[in-house]
């Protein structure tokens, strides 16, 4: 086989990315190419044989601190010669001394384990069809209203550093809708919903309790249409996220490992009802 060249990815590439992420069933939001984008642009990556873009890889640095792995896909037809080892090496490489961080599908825990990673726990995808509409709690105001320092000293409870530019874009999506809720003055918990190839998918949903989880869960359906599909991802270990998953009758469809390279980060899972991204943590 001729040389694979790696190199950063162009805007344009990420494209091609969200598309593979589609194509493997992972149902990417309808505008997420952007906010990814700009979360580190540096941070995306492509192996190319003969001028043909053949895998892809992304590991964003938020910081000097902790980063992520997504987007880890070889096409079909070059699988299993060593391509994805190599672009792999390659991300793993960028992120330096970071502690990493990915949601692989159960079927890789043990080809990440071996690479370093350990498992946290795992997130569950479940997916809800709407069937009535919601008289949603009136004190879930809308999150444009919340100032941003607020916003980010709630997630930094749930993530394990500032993500400051990347909420900022997360937020303002096309077609997106994010509220947030408070508990006398503070804030108590948000939530975005964003259009995806199939529905819509809610994430964050971060929350003090249930009851203001549910609030912010409802409001956020609240805003699509009847009969559409929404996709929530909850920790397993958040026993609050799984009455409200169990509440609502929702199906089980899809199920990651939370991995780590270094020591499981400091985050109040008993906040965390809805992950924000299986591709950004």
């Amino acid at each position: 086989m001729k040389e694979i060249i790696i190199r950063t990815a162009s805007r344009s590439d990420l494209d091609f990315m969200v598309e593979q992420a589609a194509q493997e069933g992972w149902n990417p939001g309808l505008h997420d190419a952007d906010t990814f984008y700009q979360a580190d642009p540096n941070g995306y990556f492509i192996a190319e044989l003969d001028g043909e873009t053949i895998g892809c890889i992304s590991l964003v640095k938020y910081d000097e601190t902790f980063a992520f792995l997504g987007f880890y896909i070889v096409l079909q037809p070059f699988r299993g010669q060593g391509i994805g080892h190599q672009i792999w090496q390659h991300a793993i490489e960028y992120a330096g001394n970071c502690n990493i961080g990915l949601d692989g599908v159960i079927a890789q825990q043990e080809s990440y384990k071996q690479s370093g990673f350990q498992l946290a726990y795992s997130n569950i995808r479940y997916e809800y069809e709407k069937q009535q509409d919601f008289k949603p709690a009136s004190a879930a105001v809308p999150l444009s209203s919340v100032c941003l320092e607020e916003i980010l000293f709630y997630d930094r409870k749930c993530f394990p550093t500032e993500r400051k530019t990347f909420l900022q874009n997360w937020m303002r999506q096309p077609g997106s809708q994010a509220f947030g809720v408070r508990e006398g003055k503070n804030l108590a918990g948000f939530v975005v919903i964003r259009p995806c190839r199939i529905g819509y998918k809610i994430g964050p949903l971060f929350a003090d309790s249930l009851p203001l989880a549910e609030a912010l869960f409802q409001k956020a359906v609240s805003t699509v249409p009847a009969g559409a599909k929404i996709y929530l991802d909850i920790p397993e270990l958040n026993p609050q996220a799984v009455q409200l998953v169990r509440k609502y009758g929702m199906k089980k469809v899809f199920e990651t490992a939370r991995m780590y390279t270094q020591n499981f980060p400091e985050i109040d899972l008993n906040r965390i009802f809805g992950v924000t991204t299986f591709e950004l943590g």
